[in-house]
């Protein structure tokens, strides 16, 4: 029977100390394919990959397009690119950021959910906010297994708490344990197959440079009175996802925590948006007039009918921002 031979890891701040526990303590024979994804700067050195190196048995590599899936061997991400696992090969996906970094850690973990199911093992380890957790979530609606770096042995508890706030976890564990647990885990058969969620292809295609577009995006999402803070596009809530996710028509991915850390630039990019609104609106409605003027009837009713459709995005944004406003000044010390 297949066994538990794909690990997916994933880490932010606090996570390297932890990553360097677990390649110590890695059997130099283990029989699965390890992959990490931390958050590293688009023009970082890429260090981590030697760094772990030299460390354990186990070899070491920087991930790269197109190599073959081997055991007994771990993939480290490298800045800029979404590591993914498909079908037995590693792919590096140039698609949008999600929770602001690239590479991310839940295209990791939802690629290797979709194509290895209940094969798959997902460790979440200390971070901020709550990247990892909409991935770990996948891996267990596909059958997989989840592990959790135990909160208090976090030096950032919020990735942890976040992962164990949505999915019943297999195994919480500290720094120490892991290593070994990870190596215990590997050998275990694995589990039957489940039919995985519709909107996993998508997600998976979305993360290695698929275009989106507004059709393709309602099949998942919902629109919403909230902007990208990263183009200052219309956000659509993800349907029935936990932790609340929104994604826009390019393909930017943000947990509502993250959207809420970055509270600021979200009014602002909705400003903006709202200020392009009406300037379209004012502009469509003219175009409109000046085609009545001149007999173009057809044109008139194409302009009109494009000028209501803009005045009611503007409507919408109008309001998300004047809500915005209204919570942002009750929940001020001075308000209460």
């Amino acid at each position: 029977m297949p066994t538990k031979d794909i690990v997916v890891i994933g880490g932010s701040a606090g996570s390297h100390a932890v990553l360097r526990q677990i390649v110590a303590d890695l059997p130099a024979d283990i029989p699965a394919s390890i992959f990490v994804a931390t958050h590293v700067p688009t023009h970082s050195a890429g260090y981590l990959a030697d760094a772990l190196a030299r460390i354990g048995p186990v070899p070491v590599v920087e991930a790269a397009d197109g190599q073959p899936i081997e055991r007994g061997k771990i993939y480290v991400a490298v800045p800029d690119h979404h590591l993914l696992v498909v079908d037995g090969t590693v792919r590096l996906g140039d698609g949008p950021r999600e929770n602001m970094t690239r590479p991310a850690i839940d295209p990791l973990f939802r690629s290797a959910a979709l194509s290895y199911g209940p094969r798959t093992v997902g460790v979440v380890l200390s971070g901020m906010l709550n990247d990892g957790a909409s991935g770990l979530s996948a891996i267990k609606a596909c059958g997989g297994t989840a592990i959790v770096q135990h909160p208090l042995d976090a030096q950032s508890d919020q990735m942890p708490l976040a992962a164990l706030e949505v999915v019943e976890a297999d195994q919480v564990a500290p720094a120490r344990e892991l290593g070994r647990l990870i190596a215990g885990i590997v050998t275990e058969a694995a589990g039957e197959a489940r039919e995985p969620p519709k909107s996993l292809q998508l997600e998976v295609q979305i993360a290695r440079g698929a275009r989106l577009g507004a059709e393709t995006l309602r099949e998942i999402a919902d629109p919403s009175a909230l902007s990208c803070p990263d183009c200052q596009g219309v956000l659509s809530e993800v349907r029935g996802e936990e932790p609340l996710r929104y994604r826009c028509q390019i393909g930017h991915a943000l947990t509502a925590e993250i959207l809420a850390s970055r509270a600021d630039q979200v009014e602002e990019a909705m400003r903006i948006a709202l200020r392009m609104m009406e300037e379209r609106v004012t502009l469509v409605t003219r175009m409109a007039e000046d085609a009545r003027q001149t007999g173009r009837t057809a044109v008139a009713e194409l302009y009109e009918a494009r000028a209501e459709e803009y005045s009611r995005y503007a409507t919408i944004l109008r309001e998300a921002a004047i809500a915005s406003l209204h919570n942002g000044t009750t929940n001020r010390p001075e308000a209460a």
